[in-house]
């Protein structure tokens, strides 16, 4: 490999990191290449990409990213490939779990997410949390619930004053 190779692929590697919210280490030793293919597509869909990198240049790429040398310096040994999380840092960890669970050959090495390492048990829990869209979902209705009540309230007090309902409900009153 050329040293121009190098210095690009070093500098794909410094901006992926630049780009990502979170990245995570894994080892796909034994894995097919039909089974590889496969986590791409659905790291893909995930608005994640896996690219698998040589060690000395991953840790060359490290040096102007400190919090990810400190987090993946250690794990860059055998086979490895670095998964970047563009978007939501949870689907990529549930990805990357769910699909370890199928295929055994998937080791989930370590992770950074928001400048904070992450272990192996740490990525399990992260993919146990609810992805973003869920946690939107549930904050929202968190709330409409209290309105929800009030004009259930309101229009309780109404109907047990005699008026309608359905008046009270589209007046407001002082």
């Amino acid at each position: 490999m050329l040293r121009s190779e190098k210095d690009t692929d070093i500098k794909v590697i410094v901006d992926k990191f630049a780009k990502a919210n979170g990245a995570f280490v894994v080892d796909f030793k034994g894995m097919k290449v039909e089974q590889v293919t496969s986590l791409r597509k659905k790291l893909h869909a995930a608005e994640s990409e896996m690219k698998v990198v040589r060690n000395t240049l991953a840790k060359r790429a490290f040096k102007d990213h400190p919090a990810v040398e400190g987090a993946f310096g250690s794990t860059m040994k055998g086979t490895n490939a670095i998964v970047f999380a563009f978007a939501d840092v949870i689907a990529v960890a549930k990805t990357l779990n769910d699909f370890g669970k199928d295929v055994e050959a998937l080791k989930i090495k370590t992770g950074i997410m928001d400048g904070n390492a992450l272990d192996s048990n740490k990525i399990k829990f992260l993919a146990t949390l609810p992805g973003k869209d869920q946690l939107r979902a549930q904050f929202l209705c968190l709330l409409k619930e209290p309105s929800a009540r009030l004009a259930r309230v309101m229009n309780e007090y109404a109907t047990k004053n005699g008026a309608p309902a359905a008046e009270t409900a589209s007046e407001p009153q002082a």
